[in-house]
């Protein structure tokens, strides 16, 4: 292995600009997790607590193993949206009983934990890192169902998560569900179609509709605990695999139906003996320059994230705009493609293509870190074959098996963001850092397009074109890009799983190589028609 070297200053005052500029987007991302912690405020807060009932957070960590680490995901899902931040669920990977599991916890405190529009596509999202990677799944129940408000936008699309509950099990995914409260209507589905189940005395309340419902529907009274508690379920339905006595003894039960599946990783283990980077990862903070239009070095940040700073870089002569290489990320293989001066060539496209290639051939998993524009334009480049030669990019990473996850650093913009494998080709993780930015393009290049185009439509039909009103508006569609491509925006709509402090990135992307390990590592045998 060839050991990177750093040319990082950290008195220059370029760093200490960037530094700056990071730290004070961390803070505004913080106060938004914050919000999500908070879930719905300290009148909700201390009435579950009156009630005797841990929050979701106490219970995912009681759940998972001491001192271990908890990955939540999608922490921003809904934000700038008329719902609370963080769709109502608190989502992660734990590790229970040295088990990497997809714990998911609605939130009772936030409208009951019921299901708005965003706590669907969460959820949604969440049961594909599952499948891909094959997690067991942990449900902590505690749900009132569909946000009946919301019912149109979450009745039909929301089948779709009792779907993959069952395929999972079909697939030999082990589902376990945790009935802390209520879990009525289509939430009694989660422990319906579970594989184990565990239900808490005097606590547990599972039925697919409540005394209410019942009285209305068919004009029987009844009550809580004989229409759905959890000694009915235990003694009378069956509904429940085990009977707990309170809510530690339920989290009790639950790591011990985790600790008797027998689970086994299906991928390589990672190398027993671990490097740490040589260069310290708080220096990460002040690598991207708050201007994205000035490029930066990418080995710079892999020195600070891969095993001994050891990086074998391929071809590193040619299509030197994208930087790539072989590493090790806490002890597992990985190949890494890196955005080096944003743009990308047909010479940078047809190294890629090679490159992922080569990483299918040895089932080694690749890992894209985003600073790109996107594709070159202009006649010289058109000539020269750069559409052809993106799209054969394109084509590997579409038609690539080894699993991928992408770490959006800077700009990532238009076919480039497609090129470096982003949301749409289905990476297995896609985190942001603070200073991402993502869309079709940058804000003042859509404002110039769109001016260019009203100025000649004008002079088509022989029209004079207003120039004060032309400045307006490109102004406010640089407002408009600029605020929609911003990390918090891309995260609270799912574009990424979470938006994350770079000085994590080592220990985030470690913990999302070793979940892809839990599912077999092969290579594509074969790709589309690569045109030459």
């Amino acid at each position: 292995m060839t050991v990177l070297r750093s040319a990082v200053d950290t008195a220059a005052p370029e760093y200490l600009a960037a530094a700056e500029a990071m730290s004070t987007k961390l803070t505004e991302v913080e106060a938004e997790f914050a919000k999500a912690v908070a879930g719905g405020g300290p009148d909700k807060l201390a009435r579950h607590r009156k009630r005797g009932k841990l929050t979701a957070r106490e219970r995912i960590e009681l759940l998972v193993d001491e001192d271990s680490p908890f990955l939540e995901l999608c922490a921003l899902a809904g934000w700038g949206s008329e719902f609370h931040v963080g769709g109502s669920t608190v989502c992660g990977i734990g590790v229970v009983e040295g088990v990497e599991c997809m714990i998911v916890a609605p939130d009772p405190t936030v409208r009951g934990g019921t299901s708005n529009p965003w706590t669907l596509r969460k959820t949604l999202r969440v049961n594909d890192i599952v499948r891909e990677n094959r997690l067991p799944v942990i449900s902590l129940v505690e749900s009132g169902g569909a946000d009946l408000p919301t019912q149109k936008e979450v009745f039909v699309p929301g089948g779709r998560m009792f779907r993959d509950l069952t395929r999972a099990s079909a697939a030999g995914i082990p589902t376990i569900a945790l009935v802390f409260g209520n879990s009525t209507a289509g939430g009694a589905y989660i422990p319906g179609m579970s594989d184990h189940v565990v239900m808490i005395k005097e606590r547990s309340k599972v039925f697919l509709g409540g005394p209410p419902l019942v009285k209305m529907a068919t004009g029987e009274e009844s009550d809580d605990e004989s229409l759905g508690g959890a000694d009915m379920h235990a003694r009378v339905s069956g509904l429940a695999d085990y009977y707990a006595v309170d809510e530690q003894d339920a989290i009790r039960i639950g790591r011990a139906i985790v600790r008797r599946l027998n689970w086994r990783k299906q991928g390589p283990a990672p190398r027993a003996a671990v490097l740490e980077p040589l260069f310290d990862p708080e220096e990460l903070l002040g690598i991207v320059p708050p201007d994205l239009k000035i490029p930066f070095d990418p080995r710079e940040v892999i020195a600070r994230i891969v095993d001994g700073s050891e990086f074998d870089e391929f071809k590193p002569l040619y299509g030197s705009s994208l930087v790539t290489g072989w590493a090790e990320l806490h002890g597992y293989p990985v190949g890494i493609l890196a955005n080096a001066r944003g743009v990308l060539f047909s010479e940078e496209s047809q190294k890629a293509t090679q490159f992922i290639q080569l990483a299918n051939r040895s089932n080694t998993p690749l890992l894209f870190l985003h600073n790109t524009t996107g594709y070159m334009v202009g006649k010289e480049y058109e000539q020269k074959g750069i559409i052809k030669h993106g799209s054969m990019m394109i084509n590997a990473v579409s038609n690539s098996t080894v699993p991928h996850i992408s770490l959006l650093m800077g700009a990532s913009y238009g076919a480039g963001h497609y090129g470096m494998c982003g949301r749409a080709y289905d990476p297995r993780f896609v985190f942001a850092w603070p200073s991402a930015k993502s869309a079709v393009m940058g804000g003042a290049q859509l404002a110039g397009v769109i001016s260019i185009v009203g100025r000649a439509a004008a002079e088509a039909r022989g029209q004079g074109f207003d120039e004060e009103a032309d400045a307006g508006m490109r102004a406010m569609i640089e407002a408009q890009i600029e605020a929609e491509s911003l990390a918090m925006f891309m995260s609270g709509r799912l574009y990424d799983d979470g938006v994350i402090d770079p000085r994590d990135t080592r220990t985030v992307l470690g913990m999302a190589l070793s979940a892809v390990h839990t599912a077999p590592i092969e290579g594509a045998a074969g790709f589309g028609v690569f045109r030459m």
